[in-house]
């Protein structure tokens, strides 16, 4: 049996053995201002957070200028918007990257992106950012892939949407192409995602067929679905942040507030703590209260010579009598010397 697969980002290390990863996306939340900006990466790192991410494009760099049906989402959150129209409110300025990064390092806060072009890419190495994440909708691009992983830093993949063999592709592309280090989120592309279709199982799934570790991207509202990710063995979480969701923004809708994230920060490393290991010994917790479990004690008075009977000898709290596994050989056996309601049953007392 191998070692469980871990990382490390900004020394950080990230792994199954390790207390959760938790991302903080920032998204489109800024509404288009870089104050906002700053103060979402401000309000993100004082959540505890391990790491704050952004996303890297710009409206031209992800699609075009077209309004065509296919150019223009149907349903949801964002009906009726074209793709360019909707990115462009969406996007973080090529511009704003620097200041954002530096703001981060003043926090003493790790930041990196998704990048979603080439020179996405380049700006983000100029920047010294620690790792690449590679967004859903972009784990087909391998070309982006394999450009990532050729920087030779690690690579978070979300693979929404992806199946076996689109994973194993997109695995496969940066392992080719100098990426040692790899974590796959298992993500639904549904914005918010149901509950119901989470299928978390698949986060240990990912982690035990690719040989990587695995967490979740977690566009469920709530944190609910990001702890059972953790509980089922899961290293990192992503969730989308917002200072009020009554500001809007493009992802408000499933982001959490700043107590929010906070209250999903410290769950999730709750919840890992508390997996341990599998054991049947008793805990220095419960040393104090072992005393109290049901034992056999006289419950009448009781004179020498005089018959146990379930009148006389009961199972009660607290503890420090004979095991209530052994009331039927107590039953019919005569007291050696009169025995006081109260008193501990032992062997020494009967015949």
């Amino acid at each position: 049996m191998t070692d469980a697969p871990e990382i490390s980002i900004a020394g950080r290390r990230i792994g199954s053995c390790y207390d959760p990863y938790v991302i903080c996306e920032l998204s489109g939340n800024h509404n288009g201002s870089l104050d906002r900006a700053i103060e979402l990466l401000e309000a993100a790192a004082a959540t505890g957070a391990d790491a704050i991410k952004i996303q890297s494009y710009t409206a031209d760099t992800i699609t075009i200028d077209h309004d065509a049906p296919e150019f223009r989402v149907e349903g949801g959150l964002w009906d009726g918007r074209t793709l360019h129209d909707l990115y462009r409110e969406a996007q973080t300025p090529f511009e704003w990257h620097e200041p954002l990064f530096r703001r981060a390092k003043e926090l003493d806060v790790t930041l990196f992106s998704s990048p979603f072009d080439q020179t996405a890419v380049d700006i983000l190495e100029e920047l010294g950012a620690p790792a690449y994440k590679i967004a859903s909708f972009e784990a087909v691009d391998l070309p982006l892939v394999a450009y990532c992983a050729s920087k030779g830093k690690p690579l978070i993949i979300s693979t929404g949407m992806a199946n076996l063999d689109e994973i194993d592709e997109v695995v496969a592309t940066a392992r080719n192409n100098g990426c040692k280090e790899i974590v796959l989120l298992h993500c639904v592309s549904s914005y918010p995602a149901p509950d119901e279709q989470s299928n978390v199982r698949t986060v240990p799934d990912l982690a035990n067929r690719f040989d990587v570790v695995s967490g979740l991207s977690d566009h469920t509202s709530g944190s609910p679905v990001a702890v059972a990710s953790i509980a089922l063995g899961g290293a990192v979480v992503e969730k989308h942040f917002t200072l009020r969701r009554a500001d809007g923004g493009p992802d408000s809708a499933f982001s959490l507030e700043p107590e929010e994230f906070t209250a999903l920060v410290r769950d999730c490393k709750r919840a890992w703590r508390a997996l341990g290991k599998a054991t049947y010994d008793l805990q220095g917790s419960e040393s104090a209260s072992i005393q109290f479990r049901r034992s056999l004690y006289i419950v009448r008075d009781v004179a020498a010579g005089e018959t146990m009977t379930s009148q006389n000898v009961r199972s009660i709290r607290p503890g420090h009598g004979l095991a209530p596994k052994h009331l039927p050989e107590i039953t019919g056996k005569t007291a050696v010397r009169a025995l006081k309601r109260g008193e501990p049953l032992d062997w020494t007392m009967i015949v």
